[in-house]
């Protein structure tokens, strides 16, 4: 009887045990990975043949391109795949176990790195983003979640109009071609994207995965994959920013061909204005852009549009010097004497801007200082003959200042106006079909 009762009082502690299962399924998991038994600081197969670890990646979000620090910034799902049989297990259902990222420490893992990374972590809210799936044959599945930033050899040679050819490449640090076999899980399908990625100033051309050897001359061969994509500049944002402002300024410089050769305030002030705004725009550009030490597609624009606008202050200064040039030549035959005014003609210029050199139009009254005596009479004999001047010029010019400015124009305005424009359209068709 006493032990028909110890075995009752036995049987109910194993029922209230597996009932417990709390306390039971760690031990389990412990027990049926077997985690202790193994040292598992070797890699799976150590003086074997090399340990094959598939990749694939799948591609969130390329969060920014920085051409000044020529890097990109990617967010990705690197997942790898590989069989260690020290941690099979027996399943009737054939289940795998997932693990959060407490066991990775204690279990061997591959260490892939990014070649070329600037920085990189792995997302950790609201706990950190890594799983391991354990099958019972040994197979296992590692997911991480990073974001990486990675350098892209970029050139900018066809800035703005280019396409960038950037790759982040992946690779094992420690372990050679003889220990570990890297390679794309299901070759070019490994590389999957979200269709939602999307660029400000980039159009994203193509993903592609390959793979290569990378050779160290200290430790040997290594494989490598590489995750390749193409970015083409949307060029619409430059256009706005930098090509038509300097396009207009090009056109504006061309408006100082159209005003009179004596307008000097007015000629003079419109070609440095252009010329200050054109290198405005062109420190703007220079500054948003790593100084290289060859010319872009935006620079050989900006400073030939920069050359146009700087040649037509030059042409106004050859203007206004042969104009000069040419009054003292007509002063000479004259027969005015070196230091002689003409008072019409200065009066003329300062109410309509423009010289009149034809003596119908002006009167040619002139005075010559020989004393202080014919100096006042002169004076005073020329007050009745600027008025009549003045009511002269007036009745001449109403209707008649488009054919006076373009009787007063010199020759070197007159080609202007044709040859400006005409080469600079030229150099537009050269420009857009070299580069487009």
């Amino acid at each position: 009887a006493d032990l028909s009762f110890w075995l009752l009082i036995h049987k109910r502690e194993i029922k209230m045990r597996k009932l417990d299962s709390t306390k039971v399924r760690p031990l389990k998991s412990e027990q049926l990975l077997r985690i202790d038994d193994h040292d598992f600081a070797m890699r799976p197969g150590f003086g074997g043949s090399p340990i094959p670890v598939g990749i694939d990646v799948q591609v969130e979000s390329i969060d920014s391109i920085s051409e000044v620090d020529m890097d990109f910034t990617m967010t990705l799902y690197l997942r790898h795949y590989w069989k260690d049989e020290r941690l099979s297990f027996p399943s009737t259902r054939n289940r795998s176990m997932t693990f959060d990222g407490r066991l990775i420490k204690k279990i061997w893992v591959p260490d892939v790195f990014f070649v070329h990374s600037k920085r990189s972590f792995i997302h950790d809210t609201t706990m950190e983003n890594v799983m391991l799936r354990v099958y019972p044959d040994g197979n296992i599945l590692f997911s991480l979640r990073i974001t990486v930033s990675s350098m892209c050899f970029m050139d900018f040679s066809r800035f703005p109009l280019d396409t960038q050819n950037c790759s982040l490449e992946l690779e094992s640090y420690a372990y050679n071609e003889d220990d570990l076999m890297l390679y794309w899980k299901h070759g070019n399908e490994s590389l999957t994207t979200d269709e939602q990625i999307s660029l400000s100033q980039f159009f994203i051309e193509e993903f592609s995965a390959s793979s290569g050897l990378a050779f160290y001359s200290s430790t040997g061969w290594y494989n490598r994959l590489f995750i390749n994509f193409a970015l083409r500049r949307h060029i619409f944002f430059f256009v706005l920013q930098s090509y038509f402002p300097a396009m207009l300024m090009v056109m504006l410089s061309w408006v100082s061909f159209w005003i009179d050769r004596r307008a000097v305030p007015a000629r003079v002030s419109l070609g440095i204005t252009t010329v200050l705004t054109m290198s405005t725009i062109i420190t703007g550009v220079s500054a948003s852009m790593p100084q290289v030490s060859y010319i872009k597609a935006v620079d050989v624009y900006l400073w030939i549009s920069f050359l146009f606008v700087f040649l037509s202050v030059i042409e106004y200064a050859a203007v206004n010097y042969l104009t000069t040039a040419e009054e003292r030549k007509q002063l000479k035959k004259r027969g005015k004497v070196s230091g002689m005014y003409n008072i019409d003609a200065v009066q003329a210029m300062a109410f309509d801007g423009c010289y009149h050199d034809n003596e119908a139009d002006i009167d040619m009254t002139t005075f010559a200082v020989h004393s202080e005596e014919s100096s006042a009479r002169g004076r005073a004999a020329s007050i009745p003959n600027l008025d009549a001047t003045r009511i002269k010029r007036k009745r001449s010019l109403k209707g008649n200042v488009g054919r006076i400015i373009l009787q007063n124009n010199h020759v070197i305005d007159t080609y202007s106006r044709i040859i400006f424009p005409t080469v600079y359209i030229v150099f537009n068709f050269f420009y857009w079909g070299l580069y487009v």
